[in-house]
């Protein structure tokens, strides 16, 4: 199973060290996990250019239903408010289900590994 995310953030002075590291040990139950954090993006959130945070996970049988990802945003908003400062209204996070063709690794696709 394999899960990725990014996630935007206006003011890179703000990034704790090791949010990339932090970011990963939600859920431990994921054995390949990519984390891409930017920061120095332009980002208006629900109108407002104050310091906010958009975290895209994509996931091959990890985050295809609603139940899966409301607890998959409940631990992820904790890591995200808590290293961020940021209140909740200000961090969205989208969910992709992804399938195993979709990715590919070491010249195949995750159907075949």
């Amino acid at each position: 199973r394999l899960r990725s995310w990014s996630w935007t953030q206006p003011a890179a002075e703000r990034l704790p060290p090791g949010l990339a590291q932090t970011l990963c040990a939600p859920p431990r139950n994921i054995a390949r996990v990519n984390v891409t954090v930017r920061s120095g993006l332009s980002m208006v959130l629900s109108g407002s250019a104050e310091p906010c945070a958009q975290l895209v996970v994509s996931s091959i049988g990890v985050v295809g239903t609603a139940e899966q990802n409301q607890r998959h945003s409940a631990r992820f908003f904790d890591v995200l408010m808590a290293q961020l400062g940021l209140g909740q209204e200000r961090i969205v996070i989208r969910f992709y289900p992804l399938e195993p063709w979709q990715i590919g690794k070491n010249r195949t696709v995750m159907t075949f590994l």
